[in-house]
């Protein structure tokens, strides 16, 4: 009777390897949406500036630095900053134009949860 438990136990550790192993990547995209450690490729690749002179002209939304311009930044540019998805972005460029980034808040556009994960990265200009 000793074996068949063995045997069990071993199935069932063995089935929650697998259980676990399988749940890592979706627990990873799902920390990575809701603002945790993990990110995915294509969010890193979201939120990386454009090189200097990659067809960048004075007046554009988004600078060396990374900052984004939110009257002019495109919705992709947009959709790009953390916690703002689609219809954050639509609802920005709705409401433009702002005197200031802070405007996102007062005119209850976003969240200021979201506000305050987005502040050091937008202007208004």
């Amino acid at each position: 009777m000793a074996r068949v438990r063995v045997a069990t136990a071993g199935r069932w550790l063995a089935a929650v390897s697998v259980a676990l192993l399988l749940g890592l990547p979706a627990m990873a995209a799902t920390s990575a949406q809701s603002g945790g450690a993990a990110t995915t490729r294509t969010q890193t690749a979201k939120t990386t500036p454009e090189k200097p002179g990659a067809g960048q002209t004075a007046g554009a939304p988004s600078t060396q630095t990374g900052v984004v311009d939110i009257n002019h930044a495109s919705k992709a540019q947009l959709d790009s900053l953390p916690g703002i998805g689609k219809r954050r972005a639509e609802a920005i460029i709705k409401h433009r134009p702002y005197k200031s980034p802070d405007e996102l808040v007062s005119r209850k556009v976003i969240p200021g949860k979201v506000y305050s994960g987005i502040k050091d990265k937008v202007v208004a200009r």
